[in-house]
């Protein structure tokens, strides 16, 4: 398992999410992220989700 830094914003800058999140690999990590990025009703907020490397996984403006 590797985790994966979760960001979202508003447009103001504040910061609404900051979590570490858990998931097997990269393709896992773009699949349930989006699903825990719907439950969390940010999908249309700014967002961002990286893996531990740094490489971007999932990104939204």
């Amino acid at each position: 398992m590797k985790n994966y830094r979760f960001t979202a914003f508003e447009k103001t800058g504040e910061t609404l999410f900051d979590e570490t999140w858990t998931f097997e690999n990269d393709e896992a990590a773009k699949i349930n992220g989006l699903q825990q990025i719907e439950e969390k009703g940010v999908a249309n907020k700014t967002h961002r989700l990286v893996n531990s490397s740094g490489k971007l996984i999932l990104f939204h403006v």
